[in-house]
């Protein structure tokens, strides 16, 4: 039961980040490649829903909600294999709820705030989403390292998602989360569909990646 209930908030906290940051990005317009009130705005409610879901769900499954989180606490052995497959089904479920729910709020016509390729560059994309993901997930492993932290933690990670994508969204719109790109991406589909893949992977590389280095850093084998 305790896994259920985890699996759930999950699913509530990846359903609100769709629905609120993408959301956002979607009624304010805004787009890459244009540093305006709407980006810095859209970079804004994806760390506040952060903050907001940390303090609401984190107690109960650790407010990952996204895989490449998920991947990351699976690599430094903090989650089960159960928990991850459980966990990422429940964040893609609930990814795509609330693109669904979005859809028919606004319709579809404004993005949904999908990612897209930088310049049609797979390769510049993947290395862009790469190395966003790797900051924000080392980040996260810092930050919640240590239990006395547990007070602040959500917002060093809020702030984190924040920085991410003051830089990133001018490049891909800023993924570093599979699920988020994927719920959009499935109902605006087009080249948003076709190449959500790119979104997926990189992330999923750059969370591996930051569960690897950190764990040699703060490893106390010589």
């Amino acid at each position: 039961m305790n896994s259920i209930k985890k699996y759930v908030a999950e699913f509530i906290g990846t359903f609100v980040l769709v629905l609120f940051a993408c959301g956002t990005a979607a009624v304010v317009g805004c787009q890459t490649q244009s540093i305006d009130s709407a980006y810095i705005l859209t970079a804004l409610a994806f760390g506040l829903v952060i903050v907001a879901m940390a303090y609401s769900i984190g107690n109960i499954s650790g407010c990952h909600i996204n895989p490449a989180v998920s991947i990351a606490m699976l690599v430094s052995k903090k989650l089960s294999f159960k928990d991850f497959v459980g966990y990422v089904v429940a964040q893609f479920l609930g990814a795509i709820a609330g693109a669904a729910t979005l859809m028919a709020f606004i319709g579809k016509e404004k993005g949904l705030g999908a990612n897209g390729l930088f310049e049609g560059d797979i390769v510049k994309s993947l290395g862009i989403e790469i190395v966003l993901t790797f900051v924000f997930v080392i980040a996260i492993l810092g930050v919640t390292s240590k239990v006395e932290n547990g007070t602040v933690a959500g917002v060093v990670i809020g702030l984190t998602l924040t920085l991410v994508h003051i830089f990133g969204i001018y490049f891909t719109g800023t993924s570093v989360n599979p699920a988020r790109s994927f719920g959009p991406a499935l109902f605006v589909g087009g080249d948003a569909l076709a190449n959500v893949w790119v979104f997926v992977v990189a992330p999923l590389i750059g969370g591996v990646l930051a569960a690897l280095v950190y764990n040699f850093l703060s490893s106390e084998k010589e």
